[in-house]
């Protein structure tokens, strides 16, 4: 099995290393609910500003970008497709029921976005292809160690210094089987939410960052707390039944006219875009 990792950097926000990380100084009390997405103002100001209008060619764009290579990968190739070919079931491992309400929330926003994804939660860890773990920021470093070794540990904190992280397990075939999110639990709504989205869905399969797109959570000067547009985009193409594991960039080319006006038509569809 070949593994690859994402991660974001202590700024915070989210990234992945076909495994993802991120950090922030804003603490909230273990006992705080959390806010519902819409009521954060951070996320609410990003929806306001977002961009919805995009061309074939700045989808494709970033479609190529993130869906082939990855910032951080501990063997194997990354030049082929990676996404699941099952259903997709997620766990949550932790003892903050607000974060885990989130997280449910989180994940049923993006099944509802995502045409060809079959994806929830389940109570059962043996059940799970998604396991999330939910730490406090202080005990990151020892959970990564604890997952990956103290050696890889320690450069995955040079190479990127993260806040949360995940990454996956893929076969000979390039079907991811198995995922892994760590998240932090103290570090704010925003923050929480921002890392839950992007590492979530990088361990889908787009795990590789990009500082050239602008609209992309998969780009670390871009910080979103919501599922985006832009993304949709990138994740419907990925999981269009004519996308296949394993598919090299030039046969994602060749496919990819056919795919596209579909996929927009149901993004817009699900965002009630205008014409």
């Amino acid at each position: 099995m070949v593994q690859s990792l994402q991660a974001a950097p202590r700024r915070g926000r989210s990234r992945a290393i076909l495994w993802a990380a991120t950090w922030t100084t804003l603490l909230v009390p273990a006992t705080a609910l959390p806010a519902p997405a819409g009521e954060i103002p951070a996320v609410v100001a990003r929806q306001r500003m977002e961009k919805k209008s995009f061309t074939d060619a700045e989808i494709t764009d970033g479609f190529f970008k993130t869906a082939f290579g990855a910032e951080y990968h501990l063997a194997g190739r990354v030049d082929r497709i990676r996404k699941y070919d099952m259903p997709v079931r997620v766990f949550a491992d932790g003892h903050r029921a607000d974060r885990k309400a989130q997280l449910a929330k989180v994940v049923t926003d993006i099944g509802a976005r995502i045409q060809h994804l079959d994806i929830a939660m389940t109570e059962s860890d043996e059940d799970a292809s998604v396991h999330v773990k939910l730490v406090r920021d202080r005990d990151l470093y020892r959970t990564i160690s604890q997952a990956y070794g103290n050696e890889r540990a320690r450069e995955i904190k040079h190479s990127l210094d993260p806040q949360c992280l995940s990454g996956f397990r893929k076969n000979d075939a390039y079907e991811i089987e198995h995922s892994d999110v760590i998240l932090t639990v103290d570090n704010g709504d925003f923050v929480f939410l921002d890392c839950a989205y992007e590492e979530l869905l990088q361990s889908l399969g787009p795990i590789n960052d990009t500082s050239s797109v602008p609209w992309t959570m998969f780009n670390d000067n871009v910080s979103m707390g919501f599922f985006d547009v832009y993304d949709q985009y990138i994740l419907n193409l990925l999981y269009d039944p004519r996308i296949k594991a394993g598919m090299t960039f030039a046969e994602v080319k060749a496919v990819l006219p056919e795919v596209l006006p579909d996929v927009r038509a149901f993004v817009k569809n699900t965002n009630n875009l205008p014409d």
